[in-house]
C-alpha cells in the first residue's frame, strides 16, 4: 500500500491539463453506466448544523477500474481559529479483490478536483460559444468571489488553462485580499506554483494574469464587470441578489450564494448529479422549492461533455453550473495521483 500526504501530492505536481482530462474520462465512464455511486451521507452531531463529515464512496470503471471512498470533514468555524476548513482522507481499493492499495491524506486533491471540474465546464462553455459565434473571439473577464484555498486553485487553473482568453480578472474576499501576499495570490505564490510542479512556461502564464488582476471593492463591483463568475465562499447566507450579465457563466462552486430572485431568469442550468445536488440547502434545492425546478429542467455534466448540451442554449443565455461534488471524480483523480506518484517514486510504501 502507498501512503500520500500533502507534501507528496505537491511534489507530484498540479498538472491541470492532465487533471481536467481525467475528469472528462470519468464523465464518459459515468455516461456509459460503468460506475457505482450511492448518494453520500452527511454526519452531523452536537447541534452544529454547519459542521459535517461526508462519506463519498464510488466505483469508476473503464480503464480506471478502481473503487474507494473519500471521508471529508468541513468545519467552517475552523477559519476563525486559524485552522483549515476542510480535512480529507481517501482510501482506494482494488476493484477485483477489495484490497486497499492507497491512502491519500491531503486536502489538495479534493480542492484540485473541484477546480478541475470547473475547468471542464468552462472548456465546453468556450467551445460552444466559439461554435455559435465563430466571427467573435471569446474573451473572459474572470471574477472569483472567495479567495481561500479553493478560490486560489481556481485562479491558478484559469491562468494556466485559459489565460490567453482572459482580459481581466477580479477577486474579492470579505476577509480582504492582498495580491502581493505570497500566501494569498495563487498565481504568483512560489509555495503554490513551484512546489506544485508547474513548469516555467505555466508559471509565466500566471504571472501574466497577475498583472491583469484587480481586487474588487465589493462583490457587486466584481459581479457587474465579469462574464465568468466563480463563487468559492463559506458564506452562511445568500447574498447575490442581482441578475447575471447576459451570456455569462456562473460556476456556483460553493452552492449557497445566490438568492432565488438573482436566478429567476436563468434557464440554462447544469448539475453534476441531480439527486446529489437537490438537497442540503443548495441553490438548486432553493430553485426547486421556489419555482418548481425539476431534473427535467436541467442538463447534466455528461450532457455537456458527451452531447454538447450547451450548444442548445442561446449565446445570450446565462449558464449556471452547480456541482455538488461527485465521488467518482474523487476516486478517478486520487487514482491519477497514485499513478503519478509511483511514476515519480514519490510516497511512502507501507505494509499491513
Amino acid at each position: 500500500m502507498i501512503y500520500l500526504g500533502e507534501k507528496h501530492i505537491r511534489a507530484a505536481g498540479l498538472h491541470w491539463q492532465e487533471l481536467v482530462d481525467r475528469i472528462e474520462d470519468a464523465v464518459h465512464v459515468m455516461d456509459s453506466g460503468d460506475y457505482a455511486q450511492p448518494v453520500k451521507p452527511y454526519l452531523r452531531y452536537g447541534g452544529h448544523a454547519a459542521n459535517r463529515i461526508i462519506a463519498m464512496p464510488a466505483y469508476v470503471g473503464g480503464s480506471m477500474h478502481t473503487a474507494g471512498i473519500k471521508w471529508i470533514a468541513s468545519f467552517p468555524g475552523n477559519l476563525q481559529a486559524g485552522l483549515p476548513r476542510a480535512h480529507s482522507l481517501l482510501v482506494l481499493n482494488d476493484a477485483d479483490t477489495g484490497m486497499p492499495y492507497a491512502i491519500v491524506h491531503a486536502s489538495l486533491p479534493s480542492a484540485a478536483r473541484t477546480a478541475a471540474v470547473s475547468a471542464v465546464l468552462l472548456r465546453h462553455y468556450l467551445r460552444a460559444r466559439s461554435a455559435q459565434q465563430p466571427s467573435k473571439p471569446q474573451r473572459i473577464t474572470l471574477g472569483i468571489i472567495g479567495f481561500g484555498p479553493v478560490g486560489q486553485l481556481h485562479y491558478d487553473m484559469c491562468g494556466q488553462l485559459f489565460g490567453e482568453t482572459i482580459d481581466e480578472a477580479y477577486v474579492y474576499d470579505i476577509r480582504g485580499v492582498e495580491l502581493d501576499d505570497i500566501n494569498l495570490a495563487a498565481a504568483a505564490a512560489a509555495d503554490v506554483v513551484s512546489t506544485a510542479g508547474t513548469d516555467t512556461a505555466d508559471t509565466g502564464k500566471n504571472v501574466g494574469l497577475r498583472g491583469r488582476t484587480k481586487v474588487a471593492g465589493s462583490w457587486q463591483e466584481l459581479y457587474s464587470r465579469c462574464n465568468v463568475i466563480i463563487t468559492c465562499t463559506v458564506s452562511d447566507r445568500r447574498y447575490i441578489d442581482l441578475p447575471p450579465l447576459p451570456g455569462s457563466l456562473l460556476l456556483d462552486v460553493s452552492l449557497r450564494d445566490y438568492t432565488a430572485a438573482a436566478l429567476s431568469s436563468v434557464n440554462a442550468i447544469i448539475v453534476d448529479d441531480w439527486d446529489e445536488v437537490c438537497r442540503e440547502n443548495t441553490d438548486i434545492e432553493l430553485l426547486h422549492k421556489a419555482r418548481g425546478l425539476a431534473k427535467e429542467g436541467t442538463r447534466s455534466l455528461a450532457d455537456v461533455v458527451c452531447r454538447s448540451a450547451l450548444a442548445g442554449f442561446d449565446p445570450a443565455e446565462p449558464v449556471l453550473f452547480c456541482p455538488m461534488g461527485m465521488a467518482v471524480f474523487d476516486i478517478a483523480t486520487a487514482n491519477y495521483w497514485v499513478q503519478k506518484a509511483r511514476e515519480l517514486g514519490i510516497g511512502l510504501e507501507i505494509e499491513a
